[in-house]
């Protein structure tokens, strides 16, 4: 087994490759070798040079790697060469499976370390002035898968939508329609929901709405995977920043 076998599961941040830590790039810097996803931009591995890259992404539909062959290639990879890098969008710990990947690593005697990433859950709706709690609107905020592993609806989807809280639905656009049910059901049809694919990036698409609307938004505007689902009040805070620089002009906000 190679002196230096070791894991180091790191988070991308979520699109922008400016929203990377010192601390991923450092690692990357290191590497011997990089496994990398589907969601993470491959300027990053710019930092790289030195280290073997590998895509192991799953995207819908298509998978290269299963998630046991990627815990393997992790293992074998290690022994072989040395320090491997696990480099994930958004943050690792946050539906990324990078504790899974961890305690296999550590059970086959490898050296395991988590370096965070920003979140997509917070940073995609920040990026377009969408705060997830804001006094008077939103006390709390979820961070809901929208898909299980059984491919089912999460149940806490509808726990959720009891709430006054701010609800953010990761990998929920194929269910975009049973989310609007449940908000309705609630008599929450007139509640602000966005919906930002490819947030961050340079090819970002956002459409706005209320729980009554968004199926046509999202008709109109042809939004699909990759996709952050965000409801309540907390949206409208987008509209306000923008109506206030349109009153007072961008000039004038500059002190």
């Amino acid at each position: 087994m190679h002196n230096t076998a070791k894991l180091t599961v790191v988070g991308a941040g979520p699109g922008d490759v400016e929203l990377i830590t010192l601390k991923a790039i450092k690692a990357l810097q290191n590497a011997d070798v990089v496994l990398y996803d589907a969601l993470v931009d491959t300027e990053l591995l710019e930092y790289a040079p030195r280290a073997e890259q590998i895509f192991v992404g799953k995207r819908k539909g298509c998978y290269s790697y299963q998630q046991e062959q990627i815990n393997e290639l992790i293992v074998s990879r290690a022994k072989s060469h040395g320090r491997v890098v696990r480099l994930k969008g958004g943050d690792p710990f946050v539906f990324g499976r990078g504790a899974e990947e961890m305690e296999y690593a550590a059970a086959h005697g490898l050296e395991v370390v988590l370096v965070p990433g920003i979140s997509s859950c917070l940073s995609v709706p920040a990026a377009q002035n969408i705060p997830v709690t804001k006094r008077g609107s939103a006390e709390s905020f979820w961070v809901i898968t929208g898909t299980t592993k059984e491919h089912k609806l999460s149940n806490d989807i509808g726990l959720a939508a009891k709430s006054s809280a701010t609800v953010v639905i990761l990998m929920g656009m194929s269910k975009l329609p049973q989310i609007v049910e449940l908000f309705k059901k609630e008599g929450r049809s007139k509640t602000p929901i966005a919906i930002i694919q490819n947030g961050t990036r340079a090819n970002e698409k956002v459409g706005v709405g209320t729980i009554e609307s968004i199926i046509k938004v999202v008709e109109i505007q042809q939004l699909t995977n990759p996709a952050i689902i965000i409801i309540g009040a907390v949206v409208r805070h987008r509209e306000q920043i923008l109506e206030i620089q349109e009153k007072y002009g961008e000039s004038e906000l500059v002190y």
